[in-house]
């Protein structure tokens, strides 16, 4: 696992790197677990465009990952470890000893052969899963669950993790990446280690052809556009909007737009809080 540089035979390679996909194993993924997506380019159910700057892209299957692992008390051996194209971590093919095969997310160190298993008696040990009340204080986990059967939420996009910093009987705390403290049930699933690829964040797209592969769409900024598109468009010569950032609409950017409350009592401490 590292990053590729490549020389600078063209422009579109001169800034350019990627992976070295020296993790993967095999390039054929498992046909039982792949499903069809079908592109929507960012419009919803009446073909409006609900999301800006998606469409187009490489053709996917979407790899069904097990995110609950429910498959509780039997042993699991490591077959592939394989690229995913719908996410930035790489993904472990797992063969059950019943014969079962199952795709996870594959955690930093794992390795072909590897024997993991899932339950609340599992091994304190990199891939197993276990309910975070049977976790170790300050055990790096992740693939998280925030209700029991739920399947993992938290945690789950390369060189992520968080950390378990307390537990009681019903509710146990979990420190995230953002340094955000919540409550998570006793009972919720987590898979121990961190996600593997972790040299993601250090990749450099090179050129705008490649976003396109990925199905970006290129953004237009607020002050490029004319006052009939955007409350910062117009202006003699060059302007910079003479007004804070805000939405095509006139909304303000930058402002906190959660709204569900009904969870505000898990959080212990918010983000970047002084």
């Amino acid at each position: 696992m590292g990053i590729r540089k490549y020389k600078p035979t063209s422009p579109g390679c001169r800034f350019r790197s990627g992976s070295d996909f020296s993790e993967i194993t095999t390039t054929k993924p498992y046909k039982p677990l792949l499903k069809p997506i079908k592109k929507k380019g960012g419009r919803n159910n009446s073909g409006r465009t609900s999301v800006w700057q998606k469409g187009g892209g490489h053709k996917r299957s979407y790899r069904v990952i097990d995110f609950k692992r429910d498959k509780m008390n039997i042993p699991c051996t490591v077959e592939t470890i394989e690229y995913d194209p719908n996410r930035s971590s790489r993904i472990a093919l797992l063969k059950y000893a019943d014969g079962e095969r199952r795709y996870m997310l594959a955690p930093l160190g794992i390795k072909v052969g590897e024997s993991l298993v899932s339950g609340p008696d599992a091994e304190i040990k990199t891939g197993n899963a276990l309910p975070v009340k049977n976790i170790p204080l300050g055990t790096i986990i992740h693939n998280i669950e925030l209700r029991p059967g739920q399947g993992g939420k938290i945690a789950r996009s390369a060189g992520t993790y968080a950390q378990l910093v307390a537990k009681d009987e019903k509710m146990c705390q979990i420190k995230l990446s953002s340094t955000e403290v919540r409550f998570v049930p006793a009972g919720c699933m987590a898979t121990l280690g961190q996600v593997g690829n972790v040299e993601h964040e250090n990749i450099s797209i090179g050129k705008a052809g490649r976003n396109r592969w990925l199905g970006k769409r290129p953004h237009v900024r607020g002050v490029a556009m004319n006052p009939v598109d955007h409350p910062l468009g117009g202006g003699e010569g060059k302007s910079s909007g003479g007004r804070p950032p805000v939405s095509p609409w006139g909304k303000p950017e930058g402002r906190k737009t959660r709204k569900n409350k009904k969870t505000d009592r898990f959080i212990v401490r918010r983000r970047k809080s002084k």
